[in-house]
């Protein structure tokens, strides 16, 4: 049996014969052709794919601009420069040209800006009006409110020859959550009547920023304030150090909308173990630490900038009143008269937005389901404001609501040159809705 099996393994070596070189090189030609082709292959599928990301990258990127309305308001570069350009402390009102137009089709007899801040807005609008003879301006910070002062003191000194000298200027240092109580402070008739334009511009101006101790900036040590009114009683400080975890868990969650939020909030309740925090720096190291080293400076600037706004807005209780403030300011409008707001993150935006689709969709029928006589005459005011609004260059597309009309169906955002010319513009969102 032994010898059968290996006269078959000899006469198998017979009929192959043994390799060459010549051979070995061939085979191995054919093998590196093969791989070639099959590495091509990979890489023109890697690179389909890719080219398809990148594909709905770009097409993501160009649904979200479509979702906004960029603004196409020419920015004169020089006149800014030359006002802004080389005072970064200087607070620069934002989305003004904006702004202004908003308001110039109005007849603004009377005006309320409830965020008076430096009085950039207020200003330029005080100008576009000459024909404004009741102007009210609210603002909580009294370093604000006194800057404001100032500056709405010399347009009136420098134009006590024009219109404007017959002018009535009234500020008061509240937020704007009184708004009904001022107006009517400043004249019965007033909230009775109603005003014809109201601003809001929600978000802080440079000059909080750029004071290191009212510890706004991320940039800068200060101590962990963050108080708008510096007479109220709360401070950032009390959040981060005495409010319970799963509350200030909460308050990073919902106000900052940070991912990272439980990591961040038991790292700051271990804090308290070691006498807590009690500056900026001290809090914007802890983020440091929670933040992933590959994500680089913008990383923890990202993430710092989400807890500062999530603090600010606790402290200052930002969100709770907004709405209110909105109807409350919607009802002091004249008929016709005009709200613009000016929110700087999604949240103030999207409250802003809900508020304004709240009001629109007031009753106006009476009980039984049949439209009134005010109704019918609200209907056919909206019909013509209608037609007067879609002449406006400004207005793209509009809602019209049971009492009254949102001018704007998309947020407008600040044009590429503002953006460009003044980084802290870039997240802000105007939306305006006119009273029936």
């Amino acid at each position: 049996m032994a010898s059968i099996i290996r006269n078959l393994f000899l006469r198998s070596l017979a009929v192959q014969p043994p390799l060459k070189f010549n051979d070995l090189r061939c085979n191995f030609s054919i093998s590196a052709s093969i791989h070639s082709k099959t590495t091509r292959k990979n890489k023109v599928k890697k690179a389909s794919k890719s080219s398809s990301n990148n594909s709905v990258i770009n097409q993501s990127k160009l649904s979200q601009v479509k979702r906004r309305t960029r603004s196409e308001k020419e920015l004169d570069e020089e006149t800014f420069l030359n006002k802004y350009g080389n005072d970064n402390s200087a607070h620069v009102p934002v989305l003004l040209g904006e702004v202004l137009d908003v308001f110039t089709s109005v007849t603004l007899r009377s005006f309320l800006d409830c965020t008076l801040g430096a009085a950039g807005h207020s200003s330029a609008i005080i100008r576009a009006h000459p024909e404004m003879q009741v102007y009210v301006g609210l603002d909580v910070d009294p370093i604000a409110h006194q800057m404001a002062q100032s500056q709405l003191k010399s347009i009136l000194e420098r134009d006590s020859l024009d219109t404007a000298s017959a002018l009535k200027v009234h500020t008061f240092l509240k937020n704007f959550k009184d708004v009904k109580s001022v107006l009517g402070e400043v004249a019965d008739d007033l909230l009775a009547c109603g005003v014809n334009g109201i601003l809001m511009d929600l978000g802080m101006s440079s000059m909080q920023v750029n004071d290191a101790e009212r510890g706004f900036s991320v940039l800068k040590n200060g101590p962990l304030d963050m108080r708008m009114n510096p007479k109220a009683t709360l401070k950032a400080e009390d959040v981060l150090n005495s409010w319970p975890a799963d509350e200030l868990g909460r308050v990073l969650r919902e106000y900052g909308e940070e991912s990272n939020w439980y990591s961040l909030q038991n790292r700051i309740v271990k804090a308290r173990l070691h006498g807590g925090l009690h500056s900026t720096n001290e809090l914007v190291d802890l983020i440091k630490n929670s933040t992933s080293r590959t994500k680089g400076r913008q990383g923890w600037i990202k993430t710092a900038t989400r807890v500062f706004q999530a603090l600010r807005i606790a402290v200052n209780d930002e969100l709770k009143t907004l709405e209110d403030s909105i109807r409350a300011c919607f009802e002091s409008l004249s008929s016709g008269g005009r709200l613009a707001v000016i929110s700087f993150h999604s949240l103030e935006d999207r409250i802003v937005k809900q508020a304004f689709l709240n009001i629109m969709t007031c009753s106006e029928v009476d009980g039984s389901g049949v439209e009134d006589e005010e109704g019918k005459r609200l209907r056919e005011l909206r019909k013509t404001n209608l037609d007067t609004v879609k002449e406006e260059a400004w207005i793209k597309q509009v809602i019209q609501g049971q009492t009254g009309t949102i001018l704007t169906k998309r947020p407008i955002t600040p044009s590429e040159k503002e953006e460009t010319l003044n980084p802290r513009s870039r997240s802000a969102k105007l939306r305006v809705i006119q009273k029936a």
